[in-house]
């Protein structure tokens, strides 16, 4: 299982497999054909209220705040339909060789994708016959697995 993510405004490349949107929103000024999007799975990206407190927070990118926001994301996780969607982005990627979660936050570094990512990552591991293999590619699209 090869899963990275990669910002969107990014130039898109065969190397990324499917490109799965993960945000809530579509990307401005972006048509669909320039996105090259396979999929958009908006139920994995954090709720509406979190994504406003956390636009609206002045300090967001902070680590402290960043930690809580990643705390607060991971629980929207844990439950409901963002469960379900998680289970299946962790099954779309064991069905192809590569997935890119493909966001739009400027922040290569501090933006709900990381934490989607280690997420994944971490419940695709409690299935102890799912061999994982993660990325952060934002610049290029070359794994580094």
């Amino acid at each position: 299982m090869d899963v990275r993510i990669k910002r969107v405004y990014a130039a898109p490349a065969a190397s990324d497999g499917l490109r799965v949107l993960v945000d809530r929103l579509w990307p401005r000024g972006l048509t669909r054909e320039r996105a090259a999007i396979d999929l958009q799975c908006a139920a994995v990206a954090p709720s509406t209220a979190l994504r406003r407190s956390w636009h609206a927070d002045p300090l967001a990118h902070s680590p402290a705040r960043f930690a809580a926001f990643a705390a607060d994301y991971r629980a929207e996780l844990a439950i409901g339909v963002a469960s379900q969607a998680l289970d299946g982005l962790i099954a779309l990627a064991r069905e192809h060789d590569r997935v890119s979660l493909v966001y739009g936050a400027k922040d290569e570094r501090v933006n709900h994708a990381v934490v989607l990512l280690q997420a994944l990552t971490e419940r695709a591991a409690l299935d102890p016959g799912a061999a994982t293999s993660t990325s952060s590619d934002t610049s290029t699209s070359t794994s580094t697995t």
